[in-house]
């Protein structure tokens, strides 16, 4: 039977951040929002922090602009997608 990899938690935090890459990248989001983006990814890569401090402070800067009204349906469901699977960081 085929059993996954688990990820490590540094794993996992850089796959949260090449989905974050696709918001920034994403000319059709607004700015406010791509920046919101680029704050979580930097707090996402930012190695001087333990795991669960970065996933911490990436979740406030999304959970932050997660009710802006301008932003597009898709990019909200990618949003709440990253925050998921942020909140499955463990400090390990």
């Amino acid at each position: 039977m085929f059993k996954p990899k688990k990820l490590t938690p540094e794993e996992k935090l850089k796959q949260i951040a090449q989905m974050l890459d696709n918001i920034i990248n994403d000319t059709t989001v607004p700015r406010n929002i791509r920046a919101a983006a680029q704050n979580a990814k930097e707090a996402i890569l930012n190695e001087k922090e333990e795991y669960i401090v970065r996933s911490a402070t990436a979740i406030q800067y999304l959970d932050d602009i997660s009710d802006d009204p301008n932003m597009p349906l898709h990019t909200r469901t990618q949003i709440w997608s990253i925050v998921s699977a942020l909140e499955t960081v463990k400090d390990e």
